[in-house]
């Protein structure tokens, strides 16, 4: 798909590193290519960290960041993402006139928040994700078919963005060409709200992604005057019911909703398609044994999502003073809740730092848990299971290029540019 290459190449620096806290980590290095080591230190038996460079609690065992993300009445999800307010005057210029830039359902709370969840809920049933199978399976094969004769592909580019964009596209409702405009867009935020590049840099992606909010503003309209079966048009009916003309407000809210829609199906399905072949094709026996027995391919998505997860962390402010796991927290302070640290918690989990595909499920938060749990969470696995029968059956002597390390990049809330390239060959 065109535009997939230009996100991998984008995402490289987000100045919010959630895990360098280690007091003896001078380089990132250690952060970017292994993250879990940075979060070893975290997880010491006092509970909750506050980290002076962060100025942040760090939350890094499990059953601490459970139990933030299950009370979603004291711990507030409102700074979760970066708002056009952020931004520096020039830049937020550029986004002016746009509609958009209101709130999600990843960064509200309370009465609000389950508005914007409800449609998602609705459109994103077990039975919905059954019905978007097929498709799913057929956009995995073409995407092999397309490659497949050459003996290598680029992983990311060539497969594991293309598929994620294509599905989260179609399940909205979008023509192609508007998911390649979608993806372009979301590369542009990334830029505007993270990369370290200049004003004139910034300003050019303010004003694409403005472009993106237009795109999405007039396919609201149009779904307005003719509404059809998709989860773009149930979205649109759930936040501005009737069938009058859109308000400005009604357009703001459902652009910005349908716009985090795509980017967040989008930036995390993409890392973890490309970690879980990496890590299979890293631990070769465990790969030979899945194109072996099909059966272990519902248990390698389910160690692929606690092993290397795609989201590292997620923010929360206090609402009050609280007390988590014996440590007073004051009202209004930030946690950096460590959703990989979690996942690689040895009271949890046993032989917590090794990929192990038979393992025993359960325990996983790579999707959150609570409220805020991810609404994505079947059609993620139902993208994996495409990939993983796709590849297993058509490309069994996939490998690594040799000496391939997985270039990994510097993007760590989510770890969109984890995995930058992957070269394979067969």
């Amino acid at each position: 798909m065109q535009g997939a290459a230009d996100v991998r190449g984008a995402a490289v620096v987000v100045e919010t590193p959630a895990l360098r806290f280690t007091r003896n980590m001078t380089e990132s290095d250690i952060w970017f290519q292994d993250p879990y080591a940075a979060s070893r230190d975290g997880r010491r038996p006092g509970g909750p960290l506050f980290v002076p460079a962060l100025d942040a609690w760090v939350v890094a065992r499990h059953d601490d960041v459970r139990e933030v993300l299950r009370r979603a009445d004291d711990f507030s999800s409102a700074n979760t993402l970066p708002m056009d307010e952020h931004l520096a005057p020039a830049v937020r210029a550029e986004l002016a006139d746009s509609v958009g830039g209101r709130r999600v359902v990843v960064n509200s709370d309370g009465a609000e928040h389950r508005r914007y969840r409800a449609p998602l809920l609705a459109g994103l049933t077990p039975a919905r994700v059954e019905a978007a199978a097929p498709f799913v399976a057929e956009q995995a094969a073409r995407l092999v078919d397309g490659f497949a004769g050459s003996g290598e592909v680029e992983f990311v580019g060539g497969f594991a963005a293309p598929l994620a964009a294509g599905v989260i596209g179609h399940l909205i409702g979008l023509d192609p060409e508007d998911v390649a405009r979608a993806v372009h867009g979301t590369a542009q935020a990334l830029v505007m709200h993270f990369l370290p590049v200049g004003e004139d840099r910034k300003i050019a992606a303010a004003r694409d992604f403005a472009a993106m909010r237009a795109m999405f503003d007039d396919f609201a309209r149009r779904r307005r005057a003719e509404p059809r079966d998709d989860l773009g048009t149930s979205l649109l009916t759930a936040l501005a019911p009737g069938t009058g003309e859109l308000t400005l407000d009604e357009r703001h809210e459902v652009v910005s909703n349908l716009q985090n829609l795509f980017i967040a199906g989008f930036i995390t399905a993409t890392p973890l398609l490309g970690t879980m072949v990496l890590n299979l094709l890293r631990h070769r026996e465990q790969w030979e044994a899945l194109c072996a027995e099909p059966d272990l391919i519902p248990g390698a998505v389910e160690e692929a999502l606690r092993y290397d997860t795609s989201m590292q962390s997620v923010r929360r402010v206090t609402k009050a003073p609280v007390t988590l796991a014996g440590v007073e927290i004051p009202a209004g302070a930030t946690l950096m809740v460590m959703l990989a640290s979690a996942n690689h918690d040895p009271a949890v989990h046993e032989r917590a730092d090794e990929f192990d595909i038979t393992r025993a499920g359960g325990g996983q938060l790579s999707f959150g848990h609570g409220p805020h749990a991810c609404v994505g969470a079947q059609l993620f696995r139902e993208e994996a299971g495409a990939t993983l029968r796709t590849l297993t059956e058509r490309l069994p002597g996939l490998r690594l290029r040799p000496e391939e390390p997985g270039t990994m990049g510097h993007t760590v809330i989510p770890r969109d540019g984890s995995l930058q390239v992957l070269n394979l060959v067969w």
